[in-house]
């Protein structure tokens, strides 16, 4: 099942693309100790909630998958194409290095981001034993941070993108995701000729499916496997933290991913 829920209530998400010998989640906000508006499991350190309780929280989702929260390399998200290479756990909060796309090797380094609608992909390639995480809005995904990310592993370790496992998490869907004419201009320089399955109109409106480009980013520069959990956080914000559906008042879901060793 891809939902898995620990005794103290901390709910995730794991895909089934996934080996075994990955520890992989992605956490809902169940589970957790923040108050309303950010209500449960809110691992966002800028969002207004405590430090204390932020703290606390990311220690639940890190024990609800068996990983040590020493382990632990975050970044400043910035909507960058920027990727960085992971050797040893880096950890401050707020975080003060800036990238969206993380990759290691080393099993003790657990590689960990923060979602409100932007979407978060794991990658692994395990015949070099790699693994990464991307985040990506409408900024990284039309300045195609998957592409970046998967050339980093080429160059870093040696990858062959056919051999590269990826998988799209919960994030905002088509049809929750209005864009407007700036961002419209930027996908149609970004995808060209593939506008067809990307923006899609929607009671007179424009809507740009995210999980779409994010995909064919992926196939585009030679992935051999993606899965796409489907999973829109606007539709369901008693899982998912929406910055969109919940008009900016609201925290911040974790995902991790890590090599087990």
């Amino acid at each position: 099942m891809p939902f898995h829920t620990t005794n103290d209530g901390v709910r995730y998400f794991t895909f089934d693309s996934l080996p075994e010998d990955v520890v992989q989640a992605v956490f809902t906000r169940r589970g957790g100790l923040s108050p309303n508006p950010w209500n449960s499991l809110n691992v966002g350190g800028t969002v207004g909630d405590e430090r204390e309780r932020v703290m606390q929280n990311r220690l639940r989702a890190f024990r609800a998958v068996g990983r040590d929260p020493r382990s632990m390399y975050d970044v400043w998200q910035v909507h960058s194409a920027d990727v960085v290479i992971a050797s040893a756990p880096h950890f401050s909060m707020p975080p003060e290095l800036k990238a969206d796309a993380i990759l290691t090797d080393r099993p003790g380094v657990t590689l960990f981001m923060r979602f409100a609608d932007c979407v978060p992909t794991l990658l692994h390639d395990p015949k070099r034993g790699v693994v990464g995480i991307v985040h990506a809005g409408w900024q990284g995904t039309v300045k195609k941070i998957l592409r970046e990310t998967v050339r980093s592993m080429q160059a870093a370790y040696g990858s062959n993108p056919a051999d590269v496992l990826a998988a799209i998490g919960p994030s905002i869907g088509p049809d929750h995701y209005e864009i407007g004419p700036d961002v419209i201009e930027r996908v149609r320089a970004s995808f060209d000729g593939d506008l067809d399955t990307l923006l899609l109109p929607h009671n007179g409106r424009i809507h740009f499916d995210l999980w779409a480009a994010n995909r064919l980013t992926l196939e585009q520069v030679g992935v051999g496997q993606v899965e796409v959990a489907g999973l829109c956080t606007a539709c369901a914000t008693t899982d998912w933290y929406s910055h969109r559906a919940e008009k900016g008042k609201t925290g911040r879901f974790g995902a991790l991913i890590g090599l087990l060793g």
